[in-house]
């Protein structure tokens, strides 16, 4: 793979998606930064890398990328593809986040967070796969969630459930495609409360006669919530790490990534737990003779 990777990137417009953009293109690689309206709701965002880009001098592109849309992902790959020939890394960071009781979120409500977070990405890695298979490399980097084996709180299932489903997804996409030259990391950031939107932009459950039902009992709790995660978080804790990390990633020889990282500053046991589960998950592949499918640090 060249030193210099062309990088689409899904859920650029703020937070994590647009820091790693911004320091992929830095770091010297060409970089799609994937968000959806860019006509509209994300014109400003939009209008702020176009900006970066030509001060900066660079290679910094926005495409418009909607992972709901089946179409939007096959027209975001292929204006890729047509400008350059090649998809080296795929990062796969477009997430909505849900706070309320989870009784109060409507099934669909529930189904809306799966097709962002899980989805999304599968159809992203739908798209993007067959080139990556066609030239036997590629990389792709899954942003996941410390919630997914941390101490994670209440109030915020819809999303936690459907991150533990996105992580299940990268482990098996890792296994089916490593024997083609596609490498796999998960990275796994812990909760930063500042530098997202997440919580701001957070969707509250529909039925709200069930939020009230639960506000005798929860509704202090829920209010005072964002603010106990916020105090274990410590104050030098900066969305830039995790960009700095893909990057590091990024950069990194093929078959010598790591297949999950995580950037935790305040240490909710996700790292503790993943490196017991990649253990038993490297064993068990070991036990029925499928090592092969295995990244080279499968239970780092």
């Amino acid at each position: 793979m060249s030193s210099v990777k062309v990088v689409l990137i899904s859920g650029a417009s703020s937070g994590f998606g647009r820091e790693t953009a911004v320091a992929l293109a830095r770091s010297g690689n060409v970089v799609f930064a994937g968000m959806r309206a860019i006509a509209g709701r994300n014109a400003a965002n939009r209008a702020a890398l176009d900006e970066l880009a030509r001060a900066e001098g660079l290679r910094l592109h926005v495409v418009d990328l909607d992972v709901q849309s089946e179409r939007s992902v096959t027209d975001a790959v292929e204006h890729v593809l047509q400008a350059h020939g090649r998809l080296d890394v795929l990062v796969q960071n477009a997430g909505h986040m849900a706070f309320g009781p989870a009784e109060a979120f409507t099934p669909d409500q529930f189904a809306h967070l799966y097709d962002v977070n899980v989805l999304g990405a599968h159809r992203l890695a739908r798209a993007v796969l067959p080139q990556m298979r066609s030239r036997r490399e590629g990389f792709i980097v899954w942003v996941g969630s410390s919630s997914t084996r941390g101490g994670h709180p209440p109030f915020l299932a819809p999303y936690f459930a459907a991150k533990a489903g996105m992580d299940a997804l990268a482990e098996s996409y890792a296994a089916e495609s490593i024997r083609f030259g596609v490498e796999s990391t998960i990275v796994v950031p812990g909760a930063f409360t500042a530098g997202t939107n997440h919580f701001t932009n957070a969707s509250a459950p529909d039925d709200t006669a069930r939020v009230i039902e639960h506000d005798a009992e929860y509704g202090a709790l829920r209010q005072e919530l964002t603010g106990r995660l916020s105090a274990i978080v410590p104050v030098d804790a900066d969305v830039q790490q995790v960009a700095d990390e893909i990057v590091r990633l990024v950069g990194l020889p093929g078959g010598t990534r790591p297949f999950r990282t995580h950037v935790d500053p305040s240490r909710d046991g996700s790292e503790v737990v993943s490196a017991v589960a990649d253990r038993i998950r490297a064993e068990f592949y070991h036990r029925i003779g499928i090592e092969d499918l295995l990244s080279a640090n499968a239970a780092l």
